[in-house]
């Protein structure tokens, strides 16, 4: 989750970069599009939700196909925060000892081994990604009881919220699903393919359409609603030009990752800011190269479909 990630990096970050000497605007806009990898380098639930609205696209490809965008994405953010940090003349801290590192590797390496068992075990076809979710929510109920995070009283509230949460995307996949069938009863996917290929058949030229109409969608529409919408629409038009869905999936969650950094309804933007105690003005400035750093890692992406597509055919997917 990208929101939970900016509110936990962003809680205790903000203000240790602000004591630093960081200005707190570039602060947040680092944590806020740095948070949106979270969702593209898997296990990401983003990818299952398109998995349905795409009609069973393998979990476990998409899962594969986003490591390597999700971590271009992240070395060209790093790029774009390392310049800015560097003209701006922030400090660094002092380097950390192989020791420290290798101290804080051991103590996270029972929480890091969670990708391992859920991305290994779907990979493997020990369980599907849907017994994966079990698996993971059990294995991190345990440590969070090890490191003592949690208690047994803690227990219902989080069920109390996890099911406010899951009531509103089931509802969401519900209305997508019967919309699905309005559009297709409809002739709407058809008549949009037709009317993208009227305007072009170069795959490239189409990707491009789809890419602007899903970045102007992202800005005012939410992550999974637009997912769930969109998918049934564009996907047709794609697989007519013989673009990968497993691609074209990465594509359209790595679009849309962006319009969570844009106002007026980008949510990691405003958790960002609001875990910060700053305002999105302040923000905005040292947001506009990181989002050119993100519309571009989009382009490689868009234009190399090896890049999505090299480890899900590396392990049979």
């Amino acid at each position: 989750s990208a929101g939970a990630a900016a509110a936990a990096i962003g809680g205790f970050m903000s203000e240790k970069m602000e004591e630093s000497g960081y200005d707190k605007g570039f602060g947040v806009a680092v944590n806020v599009t740095s948070a949106t990898t979270g969702l593209v380098i898997p296990p990401s639930n983003i990818f299952i939700i398109y998995s349905v609205a795409s009609g069973g696209v393998s979990i476990g490809a998409l899962f594969l196909a986003g490591y390597l965008p999700g971590i271009i994405t992240g070395i060209f953010l790093m790029i774009v925060a390392y310049i800015w940090a560097r003209k701006k003349g922030y400090p660094t801290a002092d380097r950390s000892s192989f020791k420290m590192i290798l101290s804080t590797f051991l103590d996270a390496l029972p929480s890091l081994f969670l990708l391992i068992v859920v991305i290994g075990g779907i990979v493997a076809g020990i369980f599907t990604a849907t017994e994966a979710s079990s698996v993971a929510v059990i294995y991190c109920l345990v440590l969070a009881m090890i490191y003592k995070e949690i208690s047994i009283k803690d227990i219902r509230p989080i069920l109390v919220e996890s099911s406010s949460t899951i009531a509103i995307v089931m509802l969401l996949i519900a209305v997508s699903i019967a919309m699905s069938w309005v559009l297709s009863y409809e002739n709407i996917p058809q008549a949009v393919t037709q009317a993208l290929l009227s305007l072009s058949d170069n795959k490239i030229m189409v990707i491009i359409l789809i890419n602007i109409i899903l970045l102007i969608v992202g800005i005012f529409m939410d992550m999974t609603p637009a997912v769930l919408i969109f998918t049934p629409i564009f996907l047709p038009v794609v697989m007519e030009l013989g673009i990968d869905p497993v691609h074209f999936g990465i594509i359209m969650v790595l679009n849309l990752c962006i319009g969570l950094c844009t106002p007026p309804v980008g949510a990691v933007l405003f958790i960002g800011v609001g875990v910060a105690k700053t305002t999105i003005q302040k923000v905005v400035r040292p947001l506009l190269p990181l989002f050119l750093a993100m519309i571009l890692a989009l382009v490689f992406v868009s234009i190399f479909p090896e890049l999505s597509l090299w480890l899900p055919s590396l392990f049979g997917l």
